[in-house]
């Protein structure tokens, strides 16, 4: 009896993280998705929700699979978009992994699931760099570094989590997501602002609210130290590095 609980207990740790890698296969899509939202109320450019959503869902359900088993030209990579490539290269992969994991035993927790964050954190560099320049020659391009750092992270991603399927080892520990959900929401804001409110008011805002991802945050403090940070940028950035970024809110300036 203890047996079969042994068993029960690990099959429902090893579905719980498959679907843990599978929502981590579809990340960037469901990050898409949340950042079209913001088109709606005029905050972000970009695609819609309606757009993004036809996009991502043929490139997962017809466009990729075609791609794989219908396309056997030697040119046909340079036709796919950006979503199939999307596809392809990092959430097919992560897709097998969660297949997988439903079907082994996973003796080190801490060390499989860290692996896999690994290689989906390399095969989204593998993807992000599929648009540059290779090699030509001797000379390197644009995306040699990113490619080859990138395999060499996939390669050490997989042999951590192998070896948390061979030898004893931690299981996941308790972890808090309050931090990175506010820091997360601090990005998302900063990028979502910068054009309507401006480098001044979007940097302070998105430091205050990276601020609440602790609970030992003194405010005071929090307040000298994120207007320093945003006296900071607005120097740096369009002054320092030139870059012509919106200082002020647009219905300031207009």
């Amino acid at each position: 009896m203890a047996e079969t609980m042994g068993q029960t207990a690990s099959s429902t740790r090893n579905t719980n993280a498959a679907i843990g890698i599978l929502v981590l296969a579809l990340a960037p899509q469901l990050f898409e998705l949340v950042w079209s939202l913001g088109t709606i109320f005029g905050l972000g450019a970009g695609r819609g929700p309606a757009q993004v959503l036809l996009a991502h869902g043929g490139a997962l359900l017809s466009a990729a699979p075609n791609a794989v088993f219908g396309s056997v030209a030697a040119d046909a990579k340079k036709g796919f978009s950006s979503d199939v490539l999307l596809a392809l290269i990092y959430s097919y992969p992560l897709f097998a992994v969660a297949i997988v994991t439903l079907f082994v035993k996973i003796r080190a927790p801490q060390d499989y699931i860290g692996g896999i964050v690994l290689m989906a954190l390399a095969l989204l560099a593998l993807w992000a760099s599929s648009d540059l320049q290779g090699m030509r020659g001797f000379s390197f391009g644009a995306g040699t570094a990113p490619r080859m750092f990138g395999v060499l992270l996939v390669g050490l991603g997989a042999g951590i989590a192998v070896t948390g399927l061979f030898t004893e080892g931690p299981g996941l520990a308790h972890y808090s997501w309050r931090g990175p959900l506010f820091v997360c929401a601090a990005i998302v804001f900063f990028a979502l602002a910068i054009r309507p409110l401006g480098l001044v008011v979007s940097a302070f805002a998105s430091f205050m609210i990276a601020a609440l991802g602790t609970h030992e945050t003194r405010w005071i403090e929090a307040v000298i130290v994120g207007a320093c940070l945003t006296l900071g940028c607005a120097l740096l950035f369009p002054y320092v590095l030139g870059l012509p970024m919106p200082m002020f809110p647009r219905f300031l300036i207009q």
